[in-house]
Parts: structure tokens; sequence; C-alpha cells
């Protein structure tokens, strides 16, 4: 038996919150980052005793397009599958609901879930720091239940996950990230880039029909050159500012729910 994390992170809070979970789960574990697209997704065969914890960050209610495209193209044959959803401090709608059938279709088995915030890629202020320490001891304990019910042969069902079939439309985010005049065209960026967005030949620019606004492009940037237009910026955190006030929790679906 093997033990998979396989996750799409492009800012680093969804790895944040996957490893508190996978850490104590099985601490001797394979890692596979659905953000890169240099890899060949289809060379991932697991087996029937496998185990893997699969993450994703909510975009608008949704699973990264990347994310999907690439567990489809994975082999599961049975492995058993913790979906595990990380969203920024608003709601996840359709997306506990849409990765849960994505591995589905891949051939894993869910058998539990979880959906942790984290802070927001774009707009910081919203859940700042999180996942935090009480968030740690919640994803932690979590995964001692799901590890004790596995070891003692519990038989293990998909859970019901929340959300809409059809999964609710997406039509992206406006803001794209984009390099000032004193980018210095190291192509960092370009090659952390999950959609090939960022021209490689002219790491300055932006493809605004590939680029998903994940924000790795603003996060791996060593020197601070690439950022979100500050007008739209503004706007989006008014906007949200009901919707992703106050401390959201995390909720846990399948064998940890008692």
């Amino acid at each position: 038996m093997k033990v998979y994390e396989m996750i799409f992170s492009p800012t680093g809070g969804t790895k944040k919150a996957a490893d508190f979970f996978t850490d104590r789960f099985a601490p001797e574990h394979i890692c596979i980052d659905l953000a890169d697209r240099h890899l060949d997704f289809s060379s991932f065969v697991l087996e029937e005793g496998d185990i893997c914890v699969a993450a994703v960050p909510s975009y608008g209610g949704r699973v990264p397009k990347p994310a999907v495209e690439r567990i489809r193209q994975m082999k599961g044959n049975g492995a058993r599958a913790i979906v595990l959803v990380v969203y920024g401090n608003r709601e996840f709608e359709d997306t506990m609901a849409e990765w849960g059938d994505a591995l589905e279709e891949a051939g894993f088995c869910p058998v539990a879930g979880v959906a942790a915030v984290a802070e927001h890629s774009i707009m910081h202020q919203f859940a700042n720091g999180r996942p935090d320490g009480q968030d740690k001891e919640e994803l932690e304990r979590f995964a001692e239940i799901i590890r004790r019910r596995m070891e003692d042969g519990c038989i293990l069902g998909k859970p019901e996950f929340p959300g809409n079939r059809p999964y609710k439309e997406y039509h992206g985010i406006p803001m794209k990230p984009k390099a000032d005049k004193n980018c210095l065209k190291c192509g960092i960026c370009a090659s952390a880039c999950p959609t090939g967005a960022i021209p490689e030949e002219e790491p300055a620019g932006t493809d605004h029909g590939k680029c998903i606004s994940c924000m790795r492009c603003i996060a791996v940037c060593p020197n601070h050159f690439r950022s979100v237009n500050k007008a739209l910026l503004a706007a989006s955190v008014q906007k949200l500012k009901k919707a992703c006030g106050g401390r959201k929790g995390n909720f846990l679906f399948g064998m940890g729910e008692e």
C-alpha cells in the first residue's frame, strides 16, 4: 500500500492545509504536484490498496480546470481518496461535489472529505494566516480518526458531498497578473505557471486566454514585479467584504463526522 498526496496549490495555501492532514495521516507519502504542467499525469497508475489525499482550491465555487483535466489522465484503479477542498473564507459551493465526481471518474473511491479554510490567494486580508493552529488541530484529529477506522477495517462508502449538478457556471476571474516595467525576464514565473499562460520567450507578458488567475506567478516572482490591477482588486475587496467577513469553519464529511 502506498499513500499519495496530490495537490493543486499555486500559492501554497492548499498545500499547507493538505500537509497538516497528510503528515498526520501518513508521514511517509508520495507527493504529486497537479499544478506542474510538465508532468506526464497519464504515467501515474495507482493500485486498489493505495490511498490518496487529493487537494484543490475552490475558484468561484468550482475546481480549477487544469486539476480536473490532470486527475482524469491518471488511473485510480479503486484506490481510496480523501477529497480535500480549500476555500478562502467565502463558500466552496460546488467544488466538493465536482472534485469528488472527477476523482470517481478517474477510478478513485472517495471515502471522506474535508473543506478547509486558507488565506485567500488574491485578497489576503480574508482568512489571513489560515490555516492556523486551531485548523491544524482539527485536520490532524480528523486524519487520526480516518486512519484508525481504516486500520480497523471499517467498510467505507462515498460521502454525500454538498453541491449542485449541473455545477454552477464559472466565468473566470477578471484580474490577470502582469509584470511591471522593472521585470527582469528571468523566466521563473513562466516555468512555474500551471497553464503555460506566460510565454517563456517573453515572460513579461500574459496570455489572458490561458491564465486562470491562480496567482502563482506573483507568489514565485523573487522581485515582486508581478501584480494585479489595484483598482480591480480594491473593488473586489469591497464586493466580498461581507461574504468573507468573520471566521468560517472547516467541514468534515464521511467517516469523521461523529
